[in-house]
């Protein structure tokens, strides 16, 4: 298929992720380039990506509107709807670190309500699914580890309903009238909303710890942990949130597995991923 060559150097970065950066072009002002980081950037995984937003916006859930796949250089990108004075939540908290409380309550309503959505199960994967994959996959979890998580993943109930698959407080953006959309949408699934959870408390408890986690959030190592406490307050309900927690800590060890077939794992962190999933499973199995 032919595609639109884009030439990068007339475009002006305007935001940096863990999984990419986006441009803005004057000539261009309705559109937003998102451009992968390598190797995410190839046809596959950027057309996978597009479908998958698709059909999140054709269930109803807020996220911008998807337009064409463009060639950048070696690699391939998208041009997105451009969310006109748009603001993660994480931007807002570190703009703000006393919105903290107030963006993490945010994140747990709409989050509650997208857990509450039935999924394209056709389009979209088991979560579960891609866990037992994921940890017969992963080669830098022990022997001993994988056989509690498989038997772990085997009770838990399978589940039609919509996860965001990469559900933290960079993925969901305030426009500047104030509305809500949830993006970066290409791991979109579908089962136990507990999946997402322990996705984020990875985030907010476990990678928080390293500089490079806390620059892609624009947020400290204690105000991650902070936005998890609100956070779980929040979705829960409850002050106690301590059965929550160790709950999130039982799904978290399964997001390192599913991570490694969705993103491949470098072999210069597979001793690091090996020691958080070995405390992880000591710590919560």
């Amino acid at each position: 298929m032919e595609y639109q060559n884009i030439d990068i150097s007339t475009w002006t970065q305007v935001g940096e992720g863990g999984n990419g950066k986006t441009y803005v072009h004057p000539g261009h002002p309705d559109f937003l380039l998102k451009v992968n980081n390598p190797p995410r950037c190839d046809e596959a995984t950027v057309k996978q990506e597009r479908d998958a937003a698709q059909h999140v916006f054709d269930l109803g859930i807020p996220t911008p509107r998807m337009f064409d796949m463009v060639r950048v250089g070696d690699g391939y990108g998208q041009l997105v709807e451009i969310i006109k004075g748009k603001k993660s939540l994480s931007r807002i908290c570190s703009d703000d670190p006393s919105r903290i409380s107030e963006m993490a309550k945010l994140l747990a309503s709409l989050g509650l309500q997208l857990h509450a959505l039935p999924c394209n199960t056709d389009f979209f994967p088991s979560r579960k699914d891609l866990a037992l994959k994921g940890i017969d996959a992963s080669d830098f979890v022990a022997d001993d580890d994988r056989e509690k998580m498989r038997a772990f993943v085997q009770s838990i109930e399978d589940e039609k309903t919509c996860l965001h698959g990469d559900f933290q407080m960079g993925n969901l953006i305030i426009s500047g009238d104030g509305k809500p959309y949830w993006i970066d949408l290409g791991w979109f699934s579908h089962g136990s909303p507990m999946f997402d959870i322990g996705h984020f408390f990875m985030t907010c408890q476990v990678y928080s710890q390293f500089p490079a986690a806390q620059e892609i959030f624009h947020m400290s190592q204690e105000q991650l942990k902070n936005f998890w406490n609100a956070f779980a307050e929040a979705y829960t309900g409850n002050k106690d949130i301590s059965a929550f927690t160790a709950l999130a800590g039982k799904f978290a060890p399964l997001d390192a597995c599913i991570r490694s077939i969705l993103m491949p794992t470098p072999e210069a962190y597979k001793k690091l991923f090996a020691g958080l999933v070995h405390s992880l499973v000591e710590k919560f199995y």
